[in-house]
């Protein structure tokens, strides 16, 4: 009992912490918490995320930024900053003081117009030189190292326009690269610079229009038809496990892929949609989601320019949170175009249209999603249980928990509980399966007396309805009889 009293005291006092100590931010929120349902709809939520602070460099002695382009952070919260529009890349400690600039003012390591960085464990730093059409190796003091040019196979044919913008590098020091406008896939590189093929491409997808229009062409009509190409990748991570992640333009259905090391996408078991799913009662035309990034317990946070909002997932896609939007008050973004995450779960947004870099930091709202999240996505319902039900108290929109705690009370044999949020949480399939788990343990318990009903049920049947039509059919003898004899008189 005392138990129970401290836990419901506990509850109240997060709750009060939730909703009247950082009311102050929460006021100065540019943007209104929401999430999408299982039910598709937008329902209010509490924000997992506020602006803390911004990065312009206009206070650093490296001076302002100008159209900054990506960003990468390392296991040791050291900040890299691809300053496009400088020809540069700023490295910045943990506390956004200078290290160093990268990027000569002569030489082979002057860079033109660079989109994208990798930084290796060792300090190693690659860069996507674009407009130069090359990959510029530094070491981790900035010195210029190699550069790999323009690469030459027959597989990528004679028309092939390089221009790298974005790249990942995997444990065997291969590239994989980002090279805008190509519809093939990712490009790999070996570490001599060598061209390995394509990788992952997007599917075409099938198309009955398509096929028809081809069944009836004729073949001066087909060969003037145009071919249809797959959408290009827009930007790429690499998570602990190796799983490469992708983002794809021009789509409103698995913007988002997570490719096994045989490009395979393990994330997209069916169609999916990321992002809103509708916008002032229409969907969303050209989806763009342009970066993401996946920190070390796989949660996916990525950045749509179609609606400047970013939105973060779990590592089974589950929605959790959505921040930011268009505008030019802290919080939102005109053009953002790159992201990533520090070991204190603070997530950095560039935005190239105001030359800065935006920071935001989680609520206790979030740390608390995010805790429960970790131990849904490991397999651990029973441990996450209790702090869903926190959640829930404090969001009863959420319906990722109650869900969670359906998959908690089923694997406890909790069968027509868990109905009940399964129920809640719009989860048709979790409720077959618990419903016909539930109907086999109520038949299994009320053995005897299911089957003493059905012998009941089979005696009535066998022997008391054609006693009852006997008796039945006696009295309407009977009756019958007196009104003869009635009549008789």
């Amino acid at each position: 009992m005392k138990n129970k009293l401290f836990k419901s005291l506990s509850i109240m006092v997060f709750a009060l912490m939730i909703l009247l100590i950082p009311c102050q931010a929460l006021a100065e929120a540019p943007y209104e918490g929401y999430i999408w349902n299982n039910s598709d709809r937008d329902v209010e939520s509490i924000n997992g995320y506020m602006y803390e602070e911004s990065i312009d460099g206009a206070y650093l002695p490296t001076g302002a930024f100008n159209s900054p382009e990506d960003i990468f952070i390392t296991k040791n919260d050291s900040i890299y900053i691809v300053d496009t529009g400088n020809n540069r890349i700023v490295h910045l400690d943990e506390n956004y003081n200078v290290v160093k600039t990268i990027g000569d003012k002569e030489g082979p390591g002057v860079l033109n117009g660079p989109k994208g960085i990798y930084v290796k464990e060792d300090g190693t730093i690659y860069v996507a030189d674009t407009k130069n059409q090359r990959i510029v190796i530094f070491d981790k003091n900035g010195n210029f190292i190699k550069e790999f040019k323009t690469p030459e196979s027959p597989l990528l044919g004679k028309n092939f326009s390089y221009s790298p913008s974005k790249l990942i590098l995997d444990k065997r020091d291969y590239l994989f690269v980002v090279s805008e406008g190509n519809t093939k896939g990712l490009m790999q590189i070996d570490p001599e610079g060598e061209f390995k093929g394509f990788f992952g491409a997007n599917d075409v997808g099938f198309s009955l229009k398509r096929l028809i229009v081809r069944l009836i062409a004729t073949e001066d009509q087909e060969a003037k038809l145009e071919s249809v190409q797959p959408l290009a990748f827009s930007n790429i991570d690499l998570d602990n496990d190796g799983f490469i992640y992708t983002t794809t333009l021009g789509t409103n259905e698995n913007q988002i892929k997570r490719l096994s090391p045989v490009g395979v996408d393990t994330l997209n078991n069916e169609v999916n949609k990321y992002g809103d799913l509708e916008n002032y009662g229409a969907y969303i035309e050209n989806s763009a989601f342009i970066d993401l990034s996946v920190n070390d317990h796989g949660l996916i946070t990525s950045i749509n320019l179609q609606t400047s909002r970013i939105y973060q997932y779990d590592r089974l896609g589950n929605l959790l949170f959505i921040f930011g939007g268009l505008g030019d008050q802290n919080g939102l973004f005109t053009t953002p175009s790159s992201i990533d995450q520090n070991s204190k779960g603070e997530v950095f947004v560039v935005d190239k249209g105001r030359n800065r870099v935006d920071i935001f930091r989680t609520t206790p709202f979030a740390d608390l999603v995010h805790e429960a999240s970790e131990l849904y996505v490991q397999g651990r319902y029973e441990e996450a249980k209790e702090i869903w039900e926190q959640v829930i108290q404090l969001n009863g929109n959420y319906d990722i928990a109650y869900h969670a705690i359906g998959k908690a009370l089923h694997r406890n044999e909790q069968y027509k509980e868990a109905m009940e949020y399964f129920k809640l949480a719009n989860s048709r399939s979790d409720y077959s399966v618990a419903f016909r788990e539930y109907r086999v343990e109520f038949t299994r318990n009320n053995f005897a007396a299911i089957f003493f009903g059905i012998i009941l049920l089979f005696v009535f049947f066998r022997y008391g309805i054609p006693l009852i039509k006997k008796i039945k059919t006696r009295k309407k003898e009977t009756k019958n009889s007196k009104l003869i004899e009635e009549e008789g008189n």
